[in-house]
């Protein structure tokens, strides 16, 4: 079942448009062999669009996709050599699990002994030996999902595109099959082009990440680097939870930038990028990243605020707190509970210089 490497993808300055609508927009992502990837973004940013154009089911307007270096742009979609999972699994009712995972090597017309032993191999793969002779709709939604990745796997595709694969399951289920999907292309070294909206999804499984907006690519990078220093607010308010200040920059040097924000709140910041005093920042700070200070402690940035409200989670508590005329969020596991902080308590507040990101003025924050 295995390769020695999976197949390399390159999407060059790829651009779709329908009508008037541009869906892709000027998009070039490169993607190395065996590697994870995830088109991330709302409805209607493009991922879907892109993954369609590599699969051959879409043509480019423009640009170039190319596979292991030669382009498929001309190239038919079952000449391609890429096993697909769609949303919706598409599944024959009428066949059983095994002939529905034969089917496309009855279409490369291989002979029965070796469709068999194929088979049976990658049931074993999915988890699924001894359910060969059952029909789709005596499957669950879980066992459903490991037939149609069975089905991909099964000729030995030089990459994988799953397009939401996973959105028709329970959050239970989901999370089990994220792991065990990862685990599957890991033991394969399969290259794969993963589409999705959920940002836990993508966080969970992903090498890199790709984030679309509006057609356009706004940054790739792993799931870490991408949740700590996103390159603009659309990235950091996709990928989880932040406060987000406008400030105006009143000192610089040192490595650190001092900025004051619309409510008065003045920050310092590890400095990362250039910026003198007078221009215009969005500070993004991440909820995790604020603690409550206790008498005598400090931070690079210590503020004293009221609590507006707290949110109990189980194992997060979520704090809004009034510092100055800014409301910022705090998350916590800590074990504070709705009884033990109430509104209108006085605390302090700290975080680290190096937890504020700042991005260029003009990267709209979302609206509160």
């Amino acid at each position: 079942m295995s390769r020695d490497a999976g197949a390399e993808i390159e999407f060059r300055a790829v651009t779709r448009t329908f009508g008037d609508v541009v869906a892709v927009r000027d998009v070039s992502l490169r993607v190395a062999q065996g590697e994870f990837v995830t088109l991330l973004g709302p409805s209607g940013s493009g991922k879907t669009t892109l993954l369609m154009m590599l699969a051959g089911f879409l043509v480019p307007t423009g640009g170039d996709i190319r596979i292991n270096g030669a382009s498929v742009v001309l190239r038919p979609a079952h000449k391609r050599d890429l096993g697909i999972v769609f949303q919706h699994y598409a599944l024959f009712p009428h066949l059983s699990v095994f002939d529905n995972v034969a089917f496309p090597l009855r279409l490369r017309r291989m002979s029965g002994v070796e469709i068999r032993a194929s088979v049976e191999r990658v049931l074993e793969l999915v988890r699924l030996p001894g359910l060969a002779a059952r029909r789709p709709r005596e499957l669950s939604g879980g066992q459903q999902q490991r037939v149609a990745l069975a089905r991909a796997l099964v000729f030995n595709p030089s990459a994988l595109l799953m397009d939401e694969p996973l959105g028709a399951l329970d959050r239970k289920l989901r999370a089990h099959m994220q792991e065990e999907i990862r685990d599957i292309q890991r033991s394969l070294h399969i290259t794969t082009l993963y589409v999705t909206h959920d940002q836990d999804e993508a966080m969970t499984m992903s090498d890199r990440i790709a984030v679309l907006n509006e057609g356009r690519l706004e940054q790739v990078a792993d799931p870490t680097e991408l949740y700590a220093r996103p390159v603009n607010a659309f990235v950091a308010d996709f990928l989880g939870d932040a406060n987000f200040l406008r400030a105006t920059v009143v000192d610089a040097g040192a490595g650190q930038l001092v900025a004051v924000t619309g409510g008065g709140l003045r920050v310092t910041v590890t400095a990362t990028r250039p910026a003198g005093p007078g221009q215009e920042l969005v500070l993004v700070l991440r909820p995790e990243a604020l603690r409550l200070l206790a008498a005598g402690e400090s931070d690079d940035n210590c503020h004293d605020g009221v609590v507006e409200g707290a949110l109990f989670l189980g194992g997060l508590t979520r704090v809004r707190i009034r510092a100055g005329k800014e409301l910022l969020t705090l998350a916590t596991t800590r074990s504070i509970l709705p009884g033990h902080i109430r509104t209108g308590d006085s605390v302090r507040l700290g975080w680290s210089a190096d937890a504020v990101v700042a991005i260029p003025g003009d990267s709209h924050p979302p609206s509160p």
